[in-house]
């Protein structure tokens, strides 16, 4: 099943495992408590919180989504509640917070797992009390926001950890959806497939039937996103009307996790095995790969530091 919902908002879901998943946001959208979506990187998560949007009540209002990670601590929080004329170095005017760009719709606080304790702290006070006090101002005025949070952490390990307040983790999870990832969801990878294949400019409109295979004893670690990306490759090498084996990146096609150049000989003189540190830089490549080249996205699924990753990157240049 392929349909819009809102906008320019897509759900290709056929699977029984996105059918269920369809099923119970439909049962959660017409309330206005808060939503936490899980799942893996690259899953859709952000797809399933515009589902919510449109089939609630609020769906002829806002939707504004913010990465909670992608911004540093001091301007998530004027980007959250907005600041005063003055409040800080720069801030020559007042200006309004996400929260009040989204009053009367839904706000969705993508990757909530990353954000600041002091930050938590002033969420929970929002939620608790539905009122919005800018940076630098004293003032408090009231807000109608419905906040759907998405995470690919274990929220629960994250509070035991003291990384995550226990009183937020209750507020922001009282209502909770697990987007599946897409080695779970079947047939769902050639509908996905063959729609973001409309989107690119070649003449190729499939997929042979060696290529659809492949695609379908993929693992996809990076779900839905790793797809799209597979779909670019084939599209931008296809000289017919079809992708075929090909025209798909070397990990779909070497029947194995990481791709081994053909020449590698290990210490032993063993033909076709890689070293440790060949295997590391093709598993990191392809993660960057898979999550859009997004470094923080992806030193997350790498498990490190983002600084680490980027050192590693610099010895590959």
């Amino acid at each position: 099943m392929v349909s819009r919902v809102g906008g320019s908002t897509l759900v290709v879901g056929r699977s029984p495992a996105m059918q269920a998943l369809l099923k119970r946001a439909g049962r959660f959208a017409p309330s206005d408590a808060p939503v936490t979506v899980m799942g893996e990187t690259g899953t859709g998560k952000e797809v399933v919180a515009r589902v919510l949007h449109a089939n609630s009540p609020r769906a002829d209002k806002p939707f504004v989504a913010v990465n909670v990670a992608a911004l540093p601590a001091e301007l998530l929080e004027s980007e959250l509640f907005g600041h005063g004329k003055g409040a800080f170095t720069g801030a020559a005017n007042a200006r309004r917070g996400l929260f009040e760009a989204a009053n009367g719709g839904t706000l969705f606080l993508d990757e909530i797992g990353e954000m600041p304790l002091a930050l938590q702290a002033k969420l929970l006070r929002v939620l608790q009390d539905g009122e919005v006090r800018r940076v630098g101002e004293n003032a408090t005025f009231a807000v109608d926001v419905r906040v759907v949070c998405a995470t690919h952490r274990d929220l629960a390990e994250r509070v035991r950890e003291g990384q995550f307040r226990e009183d937020l983790y209750y507020r922001v999870k009282v209502l909770s959806l697990t987007v599946p990832p897409l080695r779970d969801r079947g047939t769902d990878v050639l509908a996905l497939a063959l729609y973001f294949l409309t989107d690119e400019k070649t003449e190729a409109c499939t997929f042979t039937d060696a290529a659809q295979q492949l695609m379908l004893e993929y693992a996809w670690p990076g779900n839905v996103r790793e797809l799209q990306n597979v779909v670019k490759h084939g599209a931008a090498l296809a000289q017919g009307p079809a992708i075929g084996t090909d025209d798909l990146p070397e990990e779909l096609t070497s029947g194995g996790s990481f791709a081994q150049p053909a020449g590698d000989v290990s210490a032993a003189g063993a033909p076709g095995l890689a070293t440790l540190a060949e295997v590391e830089r093709a598993h990191i490549l392809r993660v960057l790969d898979a999550c859009g080249g997004a470094q923080s996205e992806a030193a997350d699924v790498l498990g490190i530091a983002r600084t680490t990753l980027w050192r590693k990157l610099r010895q590959y240049e």
